[in-house]
């Protein structure tokens, strides 16, 4: 088999600058999981979650970091695929350097992480590409225009349901049918049918938190996004992590999942310093210290979310 001629530091390098950028996000995203435990109904997390879902730069960044990941799998398994070429014959006796534990099983760990993610990506980030249907939130404001005004004004007045008003006015357009010119009776018919979309959203008001209107379902999103084009429905992934997390064998999962990413960033922190050429024997000691208070950090607090959230902190 023919692989692209670059020389093997030079993909080295390339998997050690990528898994660098790859480390500075995972400490960017466990930080950010800790806002799941603010008691504040979820306000901080859906805000920083709004903010990455509708600022341009961020988007292009979640791209950008999406094309790094795929670089990162593709080099890695690119360099352990021509190592394995270039000696194709084992050592009869296995290898006594004092190359670092997780060294050797890098390989292993970074596929089973490939697989984890795409279990994590069907929890949370494919819902956002709308392939996995989960929960949605919308702010309150973008709920807001003079006809669903208007609506919740009179089935208040009233003391009806939105479906009750509505059901009220087609009972009493049947009576006057016959009655209404049919020019008049088009004009009608298209504010009815613009009340008949605003029904579905006109109950979704009473469960505004004030900022948020949250735990909508992919009805409820369809039926807002017919009646109010311009509303941004986004996931409601605060819902969705408390959700998750509060299931038994999914938090399990969550964990060992964590202590594979551990054993590959224990390795990986070190490595890109080494393959960088940024080490040296003065400090050595330095950058093993910070690698493990680095790996500890990151795999506590997401650790730390997942098990706090399921004993309904």
């Amino acid at each position: 088999m023919n692989l692209p001629k670059i020389h093997s530091i030079t993909k080295k390098i390339l998997v050690a600058l990528v898994g660098s950028f790859l480390l500075i996000f995972l400490l960017f995203h466990a930080v950010a999981n800790l806002f799941i435990l603010r008691h504040d109904g979820g306000v901080w997390y859906s805000d920083f979650c709004h903010f990455m879902g509708s600022n341009y730069v961020v988007k292009i960044f979640e791209v950008v970091l999406m094309l790094v990941f795929l670089c990162h799998i593709a080099l890695t398994v690119w360099l352990w695929f021509t190592n394995r070429l270039a000696r194709p014959v084992r050592y009869h006796q296995p290898s006594r350097s004092k190359m670092h534990p997780g060294s050797k099983l890098m390989i292993l760990t970074g596929v089973l992480i490939f697989v984890c993610l795409i279990l994590h990506f069907m929890d949370f980030y494919f819902v956002k590409l709308g392939i996995v249907k989960g929960e949605y939130m919308v702010k309150a404001e973008e709920l807001q225009n003079d006809e669903l005004n208007a609506l919740v004004q009179a089935t208040a007045q009233y003391g009806m349901t939105p479906e009750q008003f509505l059901e009220a006015n087609e009972q009493q357009l049947a009576m006057y049918a016959d009655q209404i010119p049919p020019e008049q009776r088009a004009e009608i018919d298209a504010e009815m049918e613009k009340l008949r979309a605003m029904v579905p959203v006109a109950g979704l008001m009473a469960r505004a938190d004030g900022k948020w209107v949250k735990g909508i379902t992919p009805e409820e999103k369809a039926a807002i996004e017919e009646a109010l084009p311009e509303a941004n429905v986004e996931p409601d992934f605060y819902s969705l992590t408390r959700q998750k997390f509060s299931i038994l064998h999914i938090v399990i999962g969550y964990l060992v999942f964590f202590v594979i990413l551990f054993f590959h960033l224990r390795h990986a922190f070190p490595s890109a310093f080494q393959t960088l050429g940024l080490n040296n024997y003065k400090y050595n000691n330095i950058i093993e210290i910070l690698g493990k208070l680095y790996t500890w950090a990151i795999c506590l607090m997401f650790a730390t979310v997942a098990i706090l959230v399921y004993l309904g902190v």
